[in-house]
């Protein structure tokens, strides 16, 4: 059944963009809910993004250290990075944004999963990938908004900081425990 047949469904009216800004917009839709009733519902809508978690040849994995002014503190975490026009596809936005963030190129990348983050209040969609065999092959190339430190640990530290509220960045956490659960466990 398609998914606007089903009687959860509610029915767009109308949709306007509240405000915009560089990264994403606030936006308002008119709808009708299943019962009737028409009411407002903002969101925030922004590109899909994708999550890279990096190798490197000897097992280590590749981190940032970024400064998240939403939170006035350095986050430690996987690089991640929206999906740009230029982009082949998927897999290429994630070795792109490896590069620009860390300065590493991967010998290859694999597609982990894809999951909608916050579905309630956004329309995020987050493509989570492994990269393999990455190596430091020159500087970052970082937007004019991004402050950037790369570094490398080994996975079992950036599982156990997260097990201890040291990595609290969500989409780290998310990326590295369904690794773990799912993956082929930590190794290279």
């Amino acid at each position: 059944m398609p998914e606007e047949d089903d009687p959860l469904a509610w029915e767009t009216l109308d949709s306007t963009v509240s405000y915009s800004c560089p990264g994403f917009d606030v936006v308002t839709d008119d709808v009708r809910l299943p019962d009737g009733t028409e009411t407002a519902y903002d969101y925030l809508s922004e590109p899909e993004s994708v999550v890279v978690l990096p190798f490197t040849p000897d097992g280590e994995v590749v981190v940032i250290e970024e400064w998240r002014q939403a939170v006035s503190g350095v986050s430690r975490g996987l690089p991640v990075g929206g999906v740009e026009a230029e982009d082949a596809d998927l897999a290429a936005a994630a070795h792109r944004e490896l590069t620009e963030e860390t300065g590493h190129e991967a010998e290859r990348v694999e597609h982990l999963t894809t999951v909608e983050p916050a579905n309630g209040i956004a329309n995020s969609v987050l493509h989570f990938f492994v990269a393999r065999d990455c190596t430091p092959t020159g500087a970052q190339e970082l937007d004019h908004n991004e402050s950037i430190r790369p570094d490398t640990t080994t996975f079992e530290a950036l599982r156990a900081a997260i097990a201890n509220d040291d990595v609290r960045d969500g989409r780290t956490a998310l990326g590295v425990l369904y690794y773990d659960a799912f993956g082929d466990g930590g190794g290279n």
